[in-house]
């Protein structure tokens, strides 16, 4: 590999990947303070390496992107990408990689979670005895649903999706309804799903689940118009990005009882402020965006962000690229 290529880290990452890229000789500066670096850090910082292995928090915007246009590759710790100017780095002919399906099984859990805790109020069950109010036994009080039986709606049936539907179905039977762009044939074979246009996916789901991608198309798509035509018990799940919903808009469905409840585990802006109040609802649990937060998800991440600045540099090639049209040339 000749002289040591130089990394920049931007954030403390599992050791995994760390280790892996010191093993392979890569000299690396790791960003040591306990926040995200500003978008002038970042440039300053990455002006002085040839690869980058960054986050969700970082901005790879244009400007960063044009004044960084120098660097050979860009690896991201995440599945997703939308920090990332994917269309100008293609400009720029540099790659971009990610760390797909990883965190599959652990977001699909917390959305898994979110739902059983918001159809049972357990969150705002949980904060009456820490304000001393568990007082007696009320016939009527403090009732939840269950969720044997009910539908089971997917906004995006892909990998995520695919295992909280698996988990929805084998525990409660749940029925599953989806809404892609494209069909989803093993979701249909194997989860007996079935494919409905979007207002049947909101007219007919008991809980709603958000799992796509953040773009132009769901950038704000779930508002008043939307929750409006939801069911009035229905719970509405999110833990793909927080500007998929307006938050303004669940507030209010909320609070006129518009639907029944929400799990987050992604608002808009994050971090929430600590006053808002979806985090004093009743039927609202509110999580900070934690979906890949497991030992085992992490240190995966870590691994495939080193693994494709490992590969590139070996083979010109990515094992997990955004855009692996800018590699043809390399091939």
């Amino acid at each position: 590999m000749g002289e040591p290529k130089k990394v920049l880290v931007s954030r403390q990452f599992p050791d995994i990947g760390i280790k892996l890229l010191e093993q392979a000789g890569f000299k690396l500066t790791i960003w040591s303070k306990d926040r995200p670096m500003s978008l002038s850090e970042l440039i300053d910082f990455s002006m002085k390496h040839q690869a980058l292995l960054c986050t969700l928090s970082d901005m790879i915007t244009k400007e960063f992107l044009e004044k960084c246009s120098h660097l050979k590759i860009i690896s991201q710790f995440a599945v997703g990408y939308d920090n990332i100017n994917v269309a100008e780095a293609t400009r720029l002919k540099i790659p971009i990689g990610f760390t797909p399906d990883v965190m599959s099984e652990a977001t699909a859990d917390i959305a898994f979670g979110l739902m059983i805790a918001t159809a049972r109020k357990m969150f705002f069950l949980h904060k009456t005895i820490l304000k001393g109010e568990w007082g007696y036994f009320k016939p009527r009080g403090n009732l939840g649903m269950e969720l044997r039986g009910k539908t089971l709606g997917i906004f995006g049936l892909g990998r995520i999706g695919m295992k909280m539907a698996k988990l929805c179905k084998n525990a409660y039977g749940m029925e599953i309804i989806y809404h892609n762009r494209q069909p989803n044939p093993v979701g249909e074979k194997d989860l007996n799903a079935s494919w409905v246009d979007f207002e049947d996916l909101l007219a007919r789901s008991d809980v709603l689940s958000v799992h796509s991608v953040l773009s132009r198309e769901t950038q704000g798509l779930f508002n008043w118009e939307i929750f409006k035509q939801m069911k009035p018990n229905a719970i509405f799940i999110n833990t793909a990005r927080g500007a998929i919903h307006n938050e303004t808009d669940l507030i209010e469905a909320l609070s006129s009882k518009q639907i029944w409840g929400a799990g987050l585990d992604v608002t808009d802006p994050e971090p929430m402020a600590k006053n808002n109040p979806l985090l004093s609802m009743e039927t609202v649990c509110v999580l900070p965006h934690v979906g890949s937060g497991t030992m085992e998800a992490r240190n995966g991440m870590s691994r495939m962000a080193a693994e494709n600045i490992i590969e590139f540099y070996k083979t010109g090639t990515l094992p997990y690229a955004v855009n692996p049209g800018v590699l043809e040339k390399e091939l």
